[in-house]
């Protein structure tokens, strides 16, 4: 049992339900402990993006290869059959012989949020109080505001913009705006 070779996989699945997909074959695991040594990771790849709704920034979890879970395991017939006749599942990349990924393949997949994650993290302007700046993104896209207040911790500044005469402050995000 353990000179079993497993590689990574790719299973096509239905739009939308490739959690699903993961949250049953985990179950089958959970109920059949000689699974595990069969099947050892189930991924379905995401990333976080943040949006802008309504003025506020939300973080998202989007799906990277929508309608594609990966896992890493030993495809015997068996197991083959087994995960063939999940709900949900159309089959697997390659039809009849699944193809299994290439390592550079897998190392970008399970790196990825780990890249996403650091850009996040190493995501910063040096803005400086009294700058003018453009704002870029949002319903107030062209308009140019001088920054009043930086909140580096939340990534965010506060920009007063001229809107018919009057100043009115505005706190947007980094992203949200550009240098002039």
């Amino acid at each position: 049992m353990y000179g079993i070779e497993k590689r990574f996989y790719v299973l096509r699945a239905v739009t939308g339900k490739e959690n699903k997909v993961k949250e049953y074959l985990e179950a089958e695991i959970r109920k059949d402990s000689n699974l595990q040594n069969y099947i050892s990771q189930i991924i379905v790849p995401t990333e976080k993006v943040v949006q802008n709704i309504r003025g506020k920034n939300c973080k998202k979890d989007c799906m990277c290869f929508p309608g594609y879970v990966v896992i890493e395991a030993a495809l015997e017939s068996g197991i083959v059959r087994l995960i063939k006749n999940i709900n949900f599942v159309s089959g697997f990349l390659g039809g009849d012989k699944p193809i299994s990924l290439r390592p550079a393949e897998v190392d970008r997949i399970l790196g990825q949020v780990d890249e996403m994650q650091d850009q996040t993290e190493k995501f910063s302007v040096n803005y400086t109080i009294g700058e003018t700046v453009k704002i870029i993104f949002g319903p107030f896209t062209g308009f140019y505001g001088e920054i009043e207040e930086i909140y580096p911790d939340k990534k965010r500044i506060r920009v007063t913009v001229k809107i018919f005469g009057r100043k009115n402050p505005l706190e947007l995000g980094y992203f949200q705006v550009e240098k002039e």
